[in-house]
C-alpha cells in the first residue's frame, strides 16, 4: 500500500465524509468508537469538522489506492482557533462548547503558546498505521507551518493511548508533562 499526502479539499466528492468517518473509527484511543455515543458528532464536533469548516487549509489526508486512509487537522493559533469555535454551529451543548474552548486553551502554559501556538489532531485507520503515513502528515503539517512563521506545536494525547505516545516522539515531539486530559507532547517546526 504506498501511501500519498495531499492537502484536504474540500470540494472533492468523499474528502469531508472520510474525515469524519475516520475520526469515530478510532475515536477511542485509538480504537473504533462507533457506537460508544448516542451521536457521533460528539467525536467529530470536538475533533475535525471544526477544522475542516473554519480552517480547512490547515487539513491534510493520506491516500492509499485511491481512498483515505487518515488525516490531520490542525490550526497555526490555538487561542484564535479556540475563539472561533465558541462561534461554531455544532451538536454540541453550550456546556459542552465551553468545556472544549477552556480544554484547548488549558493543556499549555501561558509562556509556551507563543513557543508552540499550533495544535493538531491526527487519526489513522489501521491498515495505514506503521507505513510511514503519519510521519508524512505530521512533517507536512510542520513545513507548512515554518513556512508560515509558526514556531512550534502541541498537542494532548489521551493516557490511554499507549500507541500514539510512542509516536510522537519518533516524529520530533517531546513528552512535557500530565496534563488534565492526558499528557502534553511539544515540537518546534524549524
Amino acid at each position: 500500500m504506498g501511501v500519498t499526502i495531499r492537502a484536504f479539499d474540500p470540494d472533492r466528492a468523499g474528502d469531508t465524509a472520510a474525515v469524519l468517518d475516520i475520526c469515530v473509527r478510532t475515536g477511542d484511543a485509538g480504537r473504533d468508537a462507533t457506537g460508544l455515543h448516542p451521536d457521533a458528532r460528539a467525536l467529530t464536533d470536538r475533533y475535525a469538522a471544526p477544522y475542516l469548516a473554519l480552517e480547512p487549509e490547515w487539513a491534510f489526508v493520506a491516500e492509499a489506492d485511491g481512498e483515505v486512509v487518515g488525516y490531520l487537522v490542525g490550526t497555526p493559533d490555538t487561542p484564535a482557533f479556540a475563539e472561533r469555535f465558541a462561534g461554531w454551529p455544532s451538536s454540541l451543548t453550550a456546556a459542552e462548547r465551553a468545556a472544549h474552548v477552556a480544554a484547548l486553551g488549558s493543556a499549555i502554559a501561558a509562556d509556551e503558546t507563543q513557543a508552540y501556538p499550533a495544535h493538531l489532531h491526527i487519526d489513522l485507520l489501521p491498515a495505514a498505521q506503521g507505513r510511514g503515513a503519519g510521519r508524512m502528515l505530521v512533517e507536512t503539517f510542520a513545513a507548512n507551518l515554518a513556512v508560515a512563521g509558526v514556531p512550534g506545536i502541541h498537542l494532548v494525547v489521551d493516557p490511554a493511548n499507549a500507541g500514539a505516545q510512542a509516536f510522537y516522539p519518533r516524529v520530533g515531539f517531546e513528552r512535557r508533562r500530565s496534563v488534565p486530559d492526558g499528557v502534553l507532547f511539544v515540537r518546534s517546526c524549524g
